[in-house]
């Protein structure tokens, strides 16, 4: 069974947008927080953005301004509103329910989705 549903990705010119989009199952998805993480070819995955269960954000450093984490529970999904792209944004992205200590990439609830590709040129 597919638990972690990624879309929204794209090719895009710098300064442009794209709204990544997340659907969950296996879990009581309002419960639990929820993250958006990304991997550069070459580079290890890293988290981007976080939100816990009460609705608080949170953000790597580069992503700060540009990036917003939203969710609904009532369709278990998180989204990830990103404007002024940056070449340095392509990367796969995918979608997690963090287990633990959240920034931590160690322990997840739900095995890995496939990810979509987010291409921003220059």
């Amino acid at each position: 069974q597919v638990q972690l549903v990624e879309s929204g990705g794209g090719s895009v010119e710098a300064g442009g947008s794209l709204r990544l989009s997340c659907v969950a199952a296996g879990i009581t998805f309002s419960d639990r927080a929820m993250g958006w993480y990304r991997q550069a070819p070459g580079k290890q995955r890293e988290l981007v953005a976080l939100i816990t269960s009460e609705g608080r954000a949170d953000y790597t450093e580069s992503v700060k301004g540009r990036f917003t984490i939203s969710r609904d529970n009532a369709k278990k999904t998180v989204y990830l509103q990103m404007n002024s792209l940056k070449p340095e944004d392509t990367a796969v992205y995918y979608c997690n329910a963090p287990v633990g200590r959240l920034k931590t990439l160690t322990n997840f609830a739900l095995a890995w989705g496939q990810g979509t590709q987010v291409t921003v040129s220059s």
